[in-house]
């Protein structure tokens, strides 16, 4: 038996710091609850909960986060992960003052490694986004990508059309959108809108809400703004045009990516193209910054419901705010957040 003493002073009691008691080695501990009736929409499904740590237990790579043990208690189960402090890739870039091209190709490839990996084992991820793009330890010299969160991730199994509405607004597939069977092909579409954003400091696909977001989407509504992509390399808007393409056949796959130019240059014109394109530091800087303005709300509201809920509990009357923020998603799990 393997005892953890986990951090109670977390945020939503979602995910926590623990240490092992012998060892004094650190991990995540996620806490996933439990639905407690096939009718409750509270709580995650078992059959969900069991596939994601089933395909936790498959993988292992050093640019994905990895599983370590799983408990389970009457409400819960909790997947004790190895720990990933070094913060978002988006936010630890926001910080620098310039970046090339070739620097940020370096990130990339890390990204396409581990995303090479699951689709060598038929994973698809489906979440792929800068929140779940993390850096296992910020302060070395050549940080580590992780990718994190399989809450949504499939394994395909290609003798059977797989169709779902998930994932996040911004960084969804046509497929998804049109209810289309969905593949590998999905996650290459969302690494062609995480290098968009990247470049540029804008989102392709966003619009002024959730419905505009998902019809631009569909729509492939997108252009390389000269406002943006003023210092983009030709070869860099190649690779992303052959990602954000409608239909998942004619889409890059995760080995045409890895070879494309961009990231692995055929001679030293295309090396030197990469060297001196810049990212748009300026607007990326902007973008990174209103994220981070939205996650604070999104936290606000979820502290004001969570208290709400508590006093609700406690046979205290609370009247309902109308001036919350956003709309209020189960805690349970961070992917729900931007769910659809």
């Amino acid at each position: 038996h393997t005892t953890f003493v986990c951090d109670v002073n977390s945020n939503f009691a979602v995910v926590r710091r623990c240490r092992h008691r012998s060892t004094g080695v650190e991990y995540a501990a996620k806490f996933i609850k439990k639905r407690r009736s096939k009718s409750s929409r509270r709580g995650v499904s078992r059959e969900d909960i069991e596939r994601e740590v089933s395909i936790l237990k498959e993988i292992q790579h050093p640019n994905i986060i990895t599983l370590h043990e799983v408990f389970e208690n009457k409400a819960e189960v909790i997947l004790i992960l190895e720990l990933v402090a070094g913060g978002e890739l988006f936010d630890f870039l926001a910080e620098k003052e310039s970046l090339s091209e070739e620097e940020a190709t370096q990130f990339l490839k890390q990204i396409l490694d581990g995303v090479f990996y699951l689709h060598s084992k038929q994973i698809a991820h489906f979440d792929l986004k800068p929140e779940n793009i993390m850096l296992l330890n910020r302060s070395v010299p050549h940080p580590r990508i992780k990718i994190i969160d399989f809450g949504l991730a499939h394994k395909i199994d290609f003798s059977n059309d797989f169709k779902n509405i998930f994932g996040t607004p911004e960084f969804v597939a046509p497929e998804v959108v049109n209810y289309e069977p969905l593949g590998l092909e999905a996650d290459m579409w969302s690494v062609g809108v995480i290098t968009y954003i990247l470049l540029s400091g804008a989102s392709p696909f966003l619009g002024d809400n959730k419905q505009e977001t998902l019809a631009n989407v569909s729509a492939v509504d997108y252009t390389f703004d000269e406002e943006f992509f003023s210092n983009t390399s030709i070869l860099a808007k190649d690779f992303i045009a052959r990602l954000l393409i409608k239909d998942p056949k004619k889409r890059m796959t995760i080995q045409d990516s890895l070879q494309h130019p961009w990231i692995k240059p055929k001679d030293t014109q295309q090396a030197l193209s990469r060297k001196e394109s810049a990212v748009n530091m300026e607007k990326f800087k902007k973008f990174a910054a209103r994220r981070k303005w939205k996650q604070s709300v999104r936290l606000i509201s979820l502290c004001n419901r969570l208290s709400r809920s508590f006093l609700s509990r406690s046979n205290i009357s609370v009247a309902r705010s109308d001036d919350t923020l956003v709309s209020y998603q189960s805690p349970v799990l961070l992917r729900m957040q931007n769910s659809f």
